[in-house]
């Protein structure tokens, strides 16, 4: 009789003390993990990275407490030999399992990446590395490929037309060759039918439209201008005059938009020197928004053929049709600049 008491006894201990291990390890695999003072974190898994790695990174970002109960589980769901790499948003309080599950099935979180105000490649391709694996260097040598430049219908210099600016969603593993066509996508899907007869009946190229709507984006951050003053640089192409736009200027000198221009400079010899050159310059001198562009393509009809910036520096302008009238307004913006000492 006594066997048997110590033997239900000995089985009594073993069974609690099997479900308090039992309880233990799903509180370790199913429970709530780490809590973060924020409502979460990103882990980052770059291409070719390890388990160890994994394991590194994750410790190191204070979301892991049980590195043994990760290694056992990652082990039993063979996540160990098939690490995939990527950004992973790691929510505060994931547990074990919720956490090895997404990372073996790759389930990356997106980044958002937002390009606006860009003048060069080097900047654009600078810009979208910092939210992807990739670096600057690959990103430009991507968008700079002579031979997908002509394959898609650009050149050199008109390259940067063809990223419309917005806030676009990609993975962090995204190649530079992926986002680019995507990009291509994007802007074949700009261009509608509809925009293409606009442009068609200005006698412009979708490239030449962008080439302008750079410039008349350099000239006012006023959208609600920005048709009148296409409307000018349209009226001068038409009969042949030049354009004689400071921004393209600047971008001739590699001087940044606030800098005041002088006589002497308007004689740099480049193709972007819209003063000694007729015609729009080779491209762009910047990423244009979508709405410069539609003002181009939408430009407001008047006879005005010459515009300069108010004196009250409020960004508005003063628009022409007249030389005579012009140099008014220039001599009085020209004033207001040297009353606030703005020499260069």
């Amino acid at each position: 009789m006594r066997t048997w008491k110590l033997v239900l006894g000995v089985l009594l201990v073993l069974l609690v003390a099997a479900g308090v291990f039992g309880w233990r390890m799903w509180r370790e695999l199913f429970g709530p993990g780490p809590t973060f003072a924020t409502e979460d974190r990103i882990l980052l898994i770059p291409t070719g990275s390890t388990f160890d790695q994994v394991v590194d990174s994750l410790k190191g970002a204070g979301m892991l407490e049980d590195e043994k109960a990760f290694r056992w589980l990652a082990g039993r769901k063979r996540y160990v030999e098939k690490v995939r790499p990527g950004r992973y948003r790691v929510p505060s309080g994931i547990s074990l399992n919720t956490l090895v599950n997404k990372l073996r099935s790759g389930e990356q979180d997106p980044v958002r990446i937002t390009f606006s105000n860009i003048k060069t490649l080097p900047q654009l391709a600078g810009q979208i590395a910092k939210y992807i694996e990739a670096d600057s260097l690959a990103m430009i040598q991507a968008i700079r490929d002579p031979a997908t430049v002509q394959r898609l219908g650009f050149k050199p210099e008109t390259m940067i037309g063809m990223f419309i600016p917005d806030t676009y969603e990609f993975w962090w593993t995204v190649k530079p060759e992926a986002v680019v066509e995507r990009m291509a996508r994007e802007y074949k899907k700009y261009w509608t039918p509809e925009r293409q007869a606009a442009a068609q009946a200005l006698g412009l190229t979708q490239s030449e439209v962008s080439t302008l709507a750079s410039i008349v984006q350099a000239e006012t951050a006023r959208a609600d201008e920005a048709p009148v003053i296409a409307g000018v640089y349209l009226n001068r192409l038409r009969i042949g005059m030049p354009l004689q736009a400071d921004p393209t200027l600047k971008f001739a000198l590699g001087v940044d938009s606030l800098s005041r221009l002088w006589d002497a400079d308007k004689r740099v010899e480049s193709p972007y020197n819209t003063y000694t050159h007729t015609g729009l310059p080779p491209g762009p001198i910047s990423l244009p928004e979508p709405r410069f562009m539609d003002a181009v393509l939408h430009p407001r009809k008047h006879e005005y053929l010459y515009f300069c910036a108010r004196e009250d520096l409020s960004g508005y302008s003063n628009f022409a049709v007249g030389y005579e009238q012009h140099q008014q307004n220039a001599r009085r913006y020209q004033k207001a600049l040297n009353e606030r000492g703005i020499y260069r």
